[in-house]
């Protein structure tokens, strides 16, 4: 009983800790001066998905056993695979919920229902076409990233290990560019499209209209803090609960414990989707991916054999195909909440096809 009351209390606290933080990037961002997609893309990305890094880091370097590094090895696989499918469905899910809220609170055109609103809702294209291409960059990178990690865990050769900094080059390349706001062109044009939302005073500061740099610093490192003790306990929580409801242990490894380090992610993008800030939100899911893809995939290809088994290659083809999906979805400017829930089945599929091959 205390796990499950542990579980609850460590999701709220992660969900609480989520909004101070992304009240806080978005400030950063503009102290900073970047652009609101760098804010996504790298400020918050950055910020939720190195805790997770500094956990692969510890498992891969200071693991005693085959095994306890096999843990880093799975965490680098899992969590793209979650967020690849997890926190996008659950940012479509979210969509959903909430452009329904809006159609209910206000009448559509066709009637006091609100009806109407609620279809075009439901099948409303999410980006534009600058949006969208950022976001087919994006998956392209990520999708390239990945296919090669995979290549290099169904392969075994001498000088392996030093391709892991290949990984770090690329996620410096990338950091690079979305700092920069990607090339000229795309960056005005964003500017034309950009989301003209008012920054909401920071949490710590309320009443100034414009908060001390000292403070928006100080909620930004406290929340990540916050959120990454929260985030561990919260997978403590889950491998203490799996065995108690019957899962094994490999299964709640590959299938409950990535969505759990996945959580801040997944939060944030619940809460900027509530605040009607779909950019950021999708921005921040794609950015985490390129940190997932990359640094951690560094770390075991550097301190592990990096050899993947049934269950791992499984993962990744898993992720591949959802990359697939989403990139084809993008292109043809056809992402629509609902399609955006559909993720969420290849993470079902995963599930399905783990399960003959861990018997």
């Amino acid at each position: 009983m205390v796990h499950f009351v542990l579980l609850v209390a460590c999701a709220v606290v992660i969900y609480l800790s989520c909004e101070w933080f992304v009240n806080a990037v978005e400030w950063l961002g503009q102290r900073l001066n970047v652009g609101k997609m760098a804010v996504g893309t790298i400020l918050a990305a950055f910020g939720t998905a190195l805790p997770e890094s500094v956990v692969t880091l510890v498992a891969v370097t200071t693991g005693g056993s085959d095994e306890a590094k096999d843990i880093g090895v799975g965490a680098a696989m899992g969590g793209p695979l979650a967020l690849a499918t997890v926190a996008y469905a659950v940012t479509g899910v979210a969509l959903l919920m909430r452009r329904r809220k809006l159609a209910a609170s206000v009448p559509a055109s066709g009637g006091p229902s609100g009806q109407g609103d609620t279809g075009r809702g439901q099948s409303e294209v999410l980006t534009d076409p600058v949006h969208a291409a950022r976001l087919v960059k994006d998956q392209r990178w990520f999708l390239a990233v990945f296919v090669f990690k995979v290549a290099l865990g169904l392969v075994a050769f001498a000088f392996k290990p030093w391709l892991g900094l290949v990984f770090f080059a690329t996620y410096a390349v990338y950091f690079w560019r979305e700092m920069r706001g990607g090339d000229e062109a795309a960056a005005a044009l964003e500017g034309e499209h950009e989301e003209d939302d008012a920054l909401e005073p920071l949490k710590m500061q309320p009443r100034r209209a414009a908060p001390a740099t000292w403070a928006v610093a100080v909620q930004t490192l406290v929340t990540l803090v916050v959120i990454f003790f929260a985030s561990q306990l919260f997978v403590h929580q889950l491998d203490a609960i799996g065995p108690m409801i019957g899962l094994p242990a490999a299964v709640t490894a590959l299938l409950l414990s990535p969505i759990a380090t996945e959580l801040p992610e997944i939060m944030n993008a619940i809460i900027w989707v509530r605040q009607g800030k779909l950019k950021l939100a999708l921005a921040n899911i794609s950015g985490a991916m390129m940190i997932q893809a990359t640094v951690p995939s560094g770390l075991g290809l550097l301190f592990t054999a990096w050899k993947f088994d049934g269950a791992l290659a499984w993962a990744g083809l898993m992720t591949m195909v959802a990359i697939v999906y989403l990139l084809a979805t993008m292109r043809a400017h056809r992402l629509t909440p609902a399609r955006l829930a559909f993720a969420g089945v290849f993470y079902l599929v995963f599930a399905a096809g783990l399960v003959p091959i861990l018997n």
